[in-house]
């Protein structure tokens, strides 16, 4: 990559944290990693500055949206727990 280097350091980082955040992807790590490299491979040859910002833009609001499909899977499943908890205990016969 002939990039300017900040640049380049700036997706590199994007690249390796949604490598991280595809790790719990519902339709696995495997599937996550193989779209993320297409769809890096697929824009190797930008070279416009403007234009990588507009697409590391664009991945960090695919970072943002995973953390919070994440964050809202962790809750349901909490809330689900809990209320499951409170259930049984007042359905209990004392």
């Amino acid at each position: 990559l002939t990039m300017a280097n900040p640049l380049r350091a700036e997706v590199v980082r994007l690249y390796k944290n949604l490598l991280h955040l595809g790790r719990e992807y519902p339709k696995g790590g495997d599937y996550f990693r193989d779209r993320l490299r297409a769809a890096f491979t697929k824009n190797k040859g930008v070279r416009e500055p403007q234009q990588i910002r507009a697409l590391i833009g664009r991945g960090e609001h695919v970072s943002r949206e995973l953390e919070a499909l994440y964050y809202l899977r962790k809750y349901r499943a909490m809330k689900k727990r809990y209320y499951e908890e409170i259930k049984n205990k007042t359905s209990r016969p004392s």
